[in-house]
């Protein structure tokens, strides 16, 4: 018999039971003989049955799916919360569909849009921002929806993130100790976690370390390593001696260029990033970075959605969770 043809109804004449009994064993009902289990599930072996997930989707109206929308995949920060994410799904018994959005908005309405009707239970939505468009998108779904590593500042979306503002300004202030002229290389300041968050904190930290804030300093990048390596040469002309990076990936550019302008790394320029992931100890001086919780940032997000999910009271519409500094070789 084909396996692709094979259905509760074939385990069950096979059997020699109702399809409720069947049904009853394959969700783990305790109120089944131990002698028919064990008759259903030698038959369910022996026909290599596989429930249709989509089926019994539609009968439950649940899918026990989760849609996980991510800007970059091969970003090792998005990677390290996507594991975290999928260890709570698997905890809880739900399966995850991972959709790259490229960080473009259009794309992301598609991804939410696909995934939506893929009747998912829920959404996590990792991203740098929230744009109007995906904003309008959220606030016609009833599916629950939570933000990983971005921030509602409208406070209608449930998120989970560290605060960019107490951490942008400790690593300030790490670097003040040592410098008179610091760069802040960040995303786009439209987006709300660099231009409410990041470049409070970093404005924060040089007036209470007694330095001037100049506009000249602050420099507005995408995130990738080679934008970071064209920034090298404007931040080295800037006269800074110092640079808090808000991606792993643009500070590994940003070290290789000023490198290769001839600058010594920390000697003559020191560098703080911002999310610890593992591309932070490949490079050479190892790069000292704001610590981030990473996969904790997706556990909790997950958590938080099974609650959701399940109608359960969520006291807290944004979780904060804990950062740190970690020292390595870009500093001295």
């Amino acid at each position: 018999m084909d396996n692709e043809t094979i259905t509760i109804y074939d385990v069950a004449r096979e059997a020699a039971v109702s399809m409720a009994t069947v049904s009853r064993v394959v969700n783990g009902n305790q109120n089944v003989k131990e002698a028919t289990r064990r008759k259903v599930l030698d038959v369910i072996e022996r026909l290599d049955y596989r429930p249709n997930a989509v089926a019994r989707g539609l009968a439950s109206k649940k899918t026990t799916t989760v849609g996980v929308v991510i800007p970059d995949i091969s970003n090792s920060y998005f990677a390290s919360l996507a594991r975290g994410i999928d260890d709570i799904a698997t905890m809880y018994k739900y399966n995850i569909v991972i959709a790259n959005s490229d960080g473009d908005d259009d794309k992301e309405i598609n991804v939410v849009n696909t995934l939506l009707a893929k009747q998912v239970d829920g959404l996590v939505f990792l991203a740098h921002d929230l744009s109007d468009k995906i904003r309008a998108e959220f606030s016609r779904t009833r599916t629950p929806i939570v933000l990983a590593g971005a921030v509602d500042h409208e406070s209608q979306i449930p998120s989970v993130n560290i605060d960019y503002k107490q951490a942008t300004k400790d690593v300030t202030l790490e670097l003040a100790k040592n410098n008179q002229k610091i760069a802040l290389v960040a995303g786009p300041m439209v987006n709300a976690i660099n231009g409410k968050e990041r470049l409070i904190g970093y404005q924060a930290a040089l007036s209470e370390s007694g330095q001037p804030f100049s506009e000249g300093l602050v420099f507005e990048t995408n995130y990738s390593f080679n934008d970071g390596m064209k920034l090298a040469e404007r931040v080295k002309a800037s006269g800074a001696t110092a640079a808090v990076v808000t991606d792993d990936e643009v500070a590994v550019g940003l070290l290789n260029g000023l490198v290769n302008n001839g600058v010594n790394v920390p000697e003559d320029f020191e560098i703080i990033t911002a999310n610890n992931s593992v591309i932070t100890e490949f490079t050479r001086p190892t790069l000292s970075s704001i610590e981030q919780p990473l996969y904790d940032l997706g556990a909790v997000s997950m958590r938080l959605l099974t609650k959701m999910m399940h109608k359960e009271e969520v006291e807290e519409k944004r979780v904060i969770l804990p950062h740190g500094i970690v020292k390595r070789g870009s500093t001295k």
